[in-house]
């Protein structure tokens, strides 16, 4: 009978085990950008040794699928500024359009976003802009 106890509790323990959280979904988009299926990942919304080492373009968000799919499937990048539980790091205001009312991070789209190009130096540099924006509703992580 304690065997069968023991045995049960196990079998619940590793049933629950693991995180108790999911990881972000997202998309990795199509190919259609201008750099697509060079063997590096264009797209801003990924950070890690999978990456361009050219400037990255808001219009290459969700247009290089090929390569930062094959780069994420090889462990070589990961979502920027965002944790595994899809806790979003907002970064500091260190930009030069931060606290203007408008969020000019490009890992956001939304209502509360800026209608001026988006650069790859604004990335978690308007944390108080986004982040009120983000929390008002009017902005959602652009993991499409």
């Amino acid at each position: 009978m304690l065997r069968q106890i023991i045995g049960g509790l196990a079998a619940a323990v590793l049933l629950t085990a693991g995180p108790a959280y999911a990881a972000p979904k997202f998309s990795f988009g199509d190919d259609a950008g201008s750099y697509s299926k060079d063997g590096e990942c264009d797209d801003p919304r990924f950070e890690g040794p999978g990456m361009t080492s050219t400037p990255l373009l808001s219009d290459d968000v969700l247009h290089d699928a090929t390569d930062c799919k094959a780069a994420w499937d090889a462990g070589r990048l990961k979502l920027r500024g965002i944790a595994d539980d899809g806790t979003i790091n907002f970064g500091d205001d260190k930009g030069e359009y931060a606290k203007d009312g408008e969020c000019d991070d490009l890992r956001f789209v939304g209502e509360g976003m800026t209608t001026t190009a988006l650069l790859e130096e604004d990335i978690m540099h308007d944390a108080t802009d986004c982040k009120t924006a983000y929390e008002a509703g009017k902005l959602q992580l652009n993991l499409k």
